[in-house]
């Protein structure tokens, strides 16, 4: 009963280059939720530990320093110390960094509070690697969001490419590839789907169908709760 007086999540967890930013921003929006991009607080980690010279491979350090992050999201734009790092923080370098130190136990531990703090009314949707499994294992809807490596891939580099950055597909595969099997053999909080996801592949849908979908599968657990 106590849990039900706590505002609704909808958790979309899933591999890189998924599409589960995008999909569960324009869920956020159409429900009027707040939005909890978890893997831009994982960049603002690597980036502030890079500005602070810390080694992603540091542990303890990065512990430190999430403990103490001073982050906030605005407008759809990231801060850091009351610094605009959006940009610095998308970058290809920072997304591996956001992976290598998310395999950190203590890292995670560190920014688990963060994350729930994002949690108000009238809701939120929350998209990651452990939404679902660890930050709100009491989310009303949990979907795992994913498509075919090559498929993700392809989207990474289509992006980069529209922003006018240089890219190159055998490098992203191979990176994505690495990073899904770093991030589904961690020993913290590995990426699975769990038994009570719902599993969207999004390999031949665009992103308007995906929101659909969660769309009507939110409305319908709700209809059932």
């Amino acid at each position: 009963m106590k849990e039900s007086l706590l505002p609704p999540v909808i958790a979309i967890d899933g591999p890189s280059a998924s599409g589960k930013g995008s999909v569960a921003e324009r869920v956020a929006k159409h429900f009027g939720f707040h939005y909890l991009d978890s893997g831009a607080i994982y960049r603002l980690l690597a980036f502030a530990a890079y500005q602070q010279q810390v080694a992603w491979s540091d542990e303890h350090a990065l512990a430190q320093i999430a403990a103490n992050l001073d982050i906030r999201f605005e407008h759809g734009e990231a801060y850091l110390s009351g610094e605009q790092v959006s940009s610095e923080i998308r970058s290809e370098q920072m997304g591996k960094g956001a992976s290598e130190v998310a395999v950190h136990p203590e890292v995670r531990t560190a920014l688990l509070q963060a994350q729930r703090n994002f949690r108000k009314a009238p809701g939120l949707v929350g998209d990651g690697r452990d939404i679902g499994s660890v930050i709100f294992p009491d989310a009303g809807l949990k979907v795992f969001l994913t498509a075919g490596v090559e498929t993700r891939a392809k989207r990474r580099y289509d992006q980069l490419i529209s922003r006018g950055e240089a890219a190159d597909y055998a490098l992203i595969l191979a990176d994505l590839q690495q990073r899904d099997l770093r991030d589904s053999q961690r020993a913290a909080a590995p990426l699975k789907q769990l038994p009570d996801a719902i599993l969207l592949d999004t390999t031949d849908k665009n992103i308007e169908q995906a929101v659909n979908i969660i769309i009507e599968a939110f409305k319908k657990a709700g209809q059932n709760a």
